[in-house]
């Protein structure tokens, strides 16, 4: 391992990319602990010392930020407001003609999606720093009555909303930089880095509270975890494709076989972040249904507080699972066009061995697709079962680090980052990482 990673900085175009990136990631951690305008930073650290905050309503927020939201920091709003702009507009390709002919037209029609997620990346973050803000000025974001924002005057709340708004477009920026300067895709790499922001505390926490050997268990179950994610991952149904031959002109082309790859979570992490989108819609109407004087709140109310308030009722814990497995077939449906993979092969001379072109092949590919989907989506609904169940059995808090969002996130983060690793190394040196 220590030879391979002297070979990747031995190589001098690699090694400037790889300082580069790690003086991005520096920029990235430092903002997250830079207190935004107007904020008291005592009071919030006081705040955190209670420990309302755990398994609270933006726990999964927070996460994607790095710890960042609960610090009321610069980079408060993490990177989360550009994955949620990048899904509408993946999305509305389905909804909008214009979206899917810019979606054909190559490198450019690439460049004008990429500018709309841009503007649309900014209105969420504006949006997401106004609830912020207000939260933090009630004292409901942290759970405390100390007095977050001392000044909530309207020049304070309005400068707290810009920088919030601000920081998000520095962190969209600082992912990009990585894409075209550094190694592997910055936004994911910045994912990476927020998740991994929580490991140490998160793991800290398990061995003061629970000891060692609950803290060994849960190593082994993490290390378990990450095989079975990489596994998964890296594992895919080949549909054999056999080309033609055709002559043009005096040349004689195709003749050629492939597949196309199917991977068995086509989906990848997209569908948990539906699911738990959906459920956190019950916290926020207990939050904002609550009466402050302490008088009873509604009986609609204590409902969802007993089964949705927090993730270790086997009521919220069924209906999350079913979920992630519903939203898993709804994204691959909308992302994989059978219709449109059959006509290219038609378009191009090319069949599957056994099946006619046109509609029996792109019955097959349907066929296909919704068998391989049904244990792909088993495995992400387990997957994301995980750090509830781990609520129930340790009584860790939703920050459980080994969450199968969470490994999921970095293992996929990790396999594409070392796969372009491994292909520059193989333009220098003619062979990969690993010899």
């Amino acid at each position: 391992m220590f030879s391979a990673i002297a070979r990747v900085f031995r190589t001098p175009d690699l090694r400037r990319k790889i300082w580069f990136t790690l003086g991005i990631v520096v920029i990235y951690r430092l903002g997250a602990f830079i207190p935004a305008p107007g904020v008291d930073y005592g009071t919030v650290q006081v705040c955190l010392d209670q420990g309302n905050t755990t398994g609270g309503l933006y726990s999964f927020v927070n996460m994607f930020s790095g710890g960042a939201m609960l610090q009321v920091s610069v980079f408060a709003l993490g990177i989360m407001p550009y994955i949620t702009a990048a899904i509408i507009v993946q999305l509305l390709r389905v909804v909008i003609p214009r979206f899917e002919e810019l979606q054909k037209e190559g490198a450019q029609g690439q460049s004008k999606l990429t500018q709309y997620t841009r503007y649309l990346t900014v209105a969420l973050a504006l949006l997401n720093a106004t609830t912020i803000v207000s939260l933090a000025r009630t004292g409901a974001l942290l759970g405390c009555n100390l007095p977050i924002v001392p000044d909530d005057s309207l020049g304070i709340i309005l400068l707290m909303i810009v920088t919030l708004t601000s920081g998000t477009v520095l962190i969209m920026w600082l992912g990009e930089l990585i894409t075209e300067r550094g190694v592997g895709n910055g936004m994911s790499l910045l994912i990476f880095l927020s998740i991994a922001a929580g490991f140490p505390a998160g793991l800290g926490q398990i061995w003061t509270t629970q000891g060692w050997r609950v803290f060994g268990i849960v190593m082994i179950v993490g290390l378990l975890t990450i095989m079975a994610v990489v596994f998964v991952e890296e594992s895919q149904r080949r549909v054999p494709v056999q080309y033609a031959k055709r002559q043009i002109g005096r040349r004689t082309v195709g003749g050629t076989s492939t597949y196309i790859p199917i991977k068995v979570n086509m989906a990848g992490v997209i569908p948990v972040i539906f699911a738990s989108s959906i459920m956190m819609l019950p916290g926020i109407l207990i939050q904002f249904n609550t009466p402050q004087d302490g008088s009873n709140p509604p009986e609609w109310v204590i409902f969802l507080s007993t089964y949705f308030s927090t993730g270790s009722h086997p009521v919220y814990m069924a209906l999350f699972f079913l979920l992630t497995i519903g939203f898993t077939y709804f994204y691959v449906t909308i992302t994989f066009n059978p219709v449109e993979i059959s006509d290219n092969m038609k378009k191009y001379g090319g069949f599957i061995p056994g099946v006619r072109a046109g509609g029996p092949t792109e019955k097959y590919l349907e066929y296909v697709i919704s068998r391989i989907t049904f244990p792909g989506a088993l495995y992400l609904g387990v997957l994301a079962m995980i750090p509830m169940i781990a609520f129930v059995l340790i009584n860790a808090d939703q920050n459980f680090p080994f969450g199968g969002i969470s490994i999921l996130i970095m293992v996929g983060v990790a396999l594409q980052t070392i796969k372009q690793i491994n292909a520059q190394m193989e333009q220098h040196n003619y062979e990969g990482l690993l010899r």
